[in-house]
């Protein structure tokens, strides 16, 4: 698969169907010449969705993509966000038609075809969400979430994936992302792939989480050791 097919199948597989039938996580599997053998990965929340696709065997990063969704009929428009594989997308609107039959999501222009992971469940943490602040060495720093400059993650019921980002200069900085999991105030992540450090994948990270006034704040290690204490703000 030359880059820009694969590009292609980035952006459409980017898109979605109806809220009702949509929402959640989907996968699909393709080879590449270059890069051998890659999964590509779908998160769709009510408003918003993101596509990775790495590899499947090593979770080397290839690209990533993601905005808002709408749909009218069958046809799909997406509005890009971010686009590490081509910025010069970022702000454009795509469309195509699609097809939804029992657990698979078909583009039927590109013959792509994605299978069901899940259908928003069980993990409690599904939707899109910016960060809006951190605590450091005590103090609260909280972030203005109306900028360009975005940090979003994005989660179904088992899937995530967090993409920083900036809709004005159209640069994509970084994403990571794979399963996850909500257990007695306990979020854990399994990272399958992460696009500045290769060494991270397989990495399970935990993390003390609470939901307040609709806010979800998170602490524990980062993959590098750290201590995190953050704020996130769902997406509107």
């Amino acid at each position: 698969m030359t880059k820009t097919i694969l590009f292609l199948v980035c952006t459409f597989l980017s898109l979605g169907i109806n809220a009702q039938s949509i929402i959640g996580a989907w996968e699909g599997a393709h080879t590449s010449e270059e890069r051998g053998n890659l999964k590509s990965v779908l998160i769709v929340s009510e408003k918003h969705q993101s596509i990775a696709v790495y590899d499947a065997d090593t979770g080397a990063f290839v690209s990533t993509n993601g905005g808002s969704w709408k749909l009218d009929g069958n046809t799909m428009t997406e509005t890009v966000e971010f686009d590490s594989a081509n910025p010069e997308n970022v702000g454009r609107e795509f469309s195509f038609e699609i097809s939804l039959k029992d657990s698979t999501l078909e583009i039927p222009a590109m013959g792509i075809t994605l299978k069901r992971i899940d259908d928003n469940t069980p993990g409690v943490l599904h939707g899109a969400w910016l960060m809006s602040g951190r605590n450091i060495e005590g103090k609260t720093e909280l972030r203005d979430t109306d900028t360009p400059r975005k940090t979003m993650k994005i989660l179904s019921g088992t899937r995530f994936q967090w993409i920083a980002y900036n809709t004005e200069t159209k640069q994509f900085m970084a994403t990571g992302g794979g399963t996850y999991t909500t257990e007695d105030g306990i979020y854990t992540e399994n990272i399958e792939f992460f696009s500045r450090d290769n060494s991270r994948v397989g990495l399970q990270l935990q993390f003390d989480y609470e939901v307040q006034n609709g806010n979800w704040h998170h602490t524990g290690l980062s993959s590098k050791g750290d201590p995190i204490d953050e704020f996130w703000s769902p997406r509107k």
